[in-house]
């Protein structure tokens, strides 16, 4: 294994660290703790908090997107492991600032367990949430069973719409409401090249040939739809297309925002590449694009691959996407 760490069990809190000695006058650790990051900017008496919580090994998913405009709270766990219900309870004991609060997360098991748990916790505290679930992944599958699809990239545009919507003073009803209209208008396809190292486990989470592809693979290593010989940046870009369009169907006239997400280990030229023609597919359907995103949301280690998420738009959505927003990891000064 070739990682550039010191102690495979130091992982998690030396990237925190990292985290708050880069950033720490946008966001903070609660009472010390850095298994729950919070964002530095002062509460705002009656806003809806947003929160979120996931496994290490995603930055800059989860983390990354705590902030002015987007995420108040994170709670992280272990490299591909939830935190527990009681860092949850804790966060969203921080977070609270009268009007209750948002627990927008992916659908994954421990995720899902212990939100639950932590959400029963805060009833004692007379604190008021509610829940929206991530599941854009359409390989996670089929449409007839889409309640247990994963949440992968697509849930960032999620918390930046229902980040948006909390800074313009909405009740708990409305952010929630626009959170999970933001959600069912998303889908992800992505596909990888390569495995990943956990560093607590030192070996690769699975194997794939040099030459080969595997479409619709999760960001935790979960088997995709189908292995095949290497295809070119056009043919990926196509598959991709072609999935979300059979699920959530673009007509002539639409527009939507498209995000490309690198899994880690795979250059920006070739995100771009395959931008460019997923672009002009898009384009000969008649569907206009919106604030493109490009880059790394949510990765896997140092998995090479890609995925695709596409949100159709609204005049609200579209609106709450361009509102500013400030987090370590995600700045958008459109007005």
């Amino acid at each position: 294994m070739r990682k550039i760490i010191n102690k495979p069990e130091n992982f998690v809190d030396e990237t925190i660290d990292g985290i708050i000695a880069a950033y720490g006058d946008r966001v903070k650790l609660y009472n010390g703790d850095r298994r729950i990051l919070l964002s530095g900017h002062p509460k705002k008496e009656g806003k809806v908090g947003i929160v979120t919580a996931g496994g290490s090994g995603h930055l800059p998913l989860f983390l990354g997107y705590v902030g002015q405009g987007m995420l108040d709270g994170c709670a992280v766990g272990n490299v591909f492991a939830s935190p527990s219900s009681q860092k949850m309870a804790d966060m969203i004991r921080a977070c609270h600032s009268g009007s209750g609060v948002l627990c927008l997360f992916g659908n994954y098991g421990g995720d899902v367990m212990n939100f639950e748990m932590a959400r029963e916790m805060v009833e004692f505290d007379d604190i008021k949430t509610t829940v929206a679930l991530g599941r854009d992944d359409v390989a996670s599958s089929p449409p007839d069973k889409a309640e247990k699809r994963r949440g992968v990239a697509g849930i960032v545009y999620a918390y930046k719409i229902a980040g948006a919507a909390a800074e313009k003073m909405m009740t708990l009803e409305e952010v929630t409401a626009v959170a999970q209209k933001a959600l069912d208008n998303t889908r992800s396809m992505g596909v990888a090249l390569s495995p990943c190292i956990l560093p607590e486990a030192g070996k690769p989470t699975f194997s794939i040939n040099e030459d080969e592809i595997e479409i619709g693979m999760g960001i935790h290593g979960e088997p995709g739809i189908e292995v095949k010989k290497m295809i070119s940046a056009d043919e990926i870009a196509a598959v991709m297309v072609e999935r979300i369009n059979a699920d959530m169907p673009l007509s002539r006239g639409d527009e939507v925002s498209v995000l490309i997400n690198g899994l880690g280990g795979t250059p920006l030229e070739e995100q771009f590449i395959v931008y460019r023609k997923i672009d002009l597919l898009l384009r000969d359907m008649g569907v206009s694009v919106y604030m493109p995103h490009i880059g790394e949301f949510a990765t896997s280690m140092e998995m090479m691959g890609l995925s695709a998420s596409i949100i159709k738009l609204d005049p609200q959505l579209k609106e709450l996407l361009r509102h500013p927003a400030s987090t370590p990891f995600y700045t958008n000064a459109n007005k």
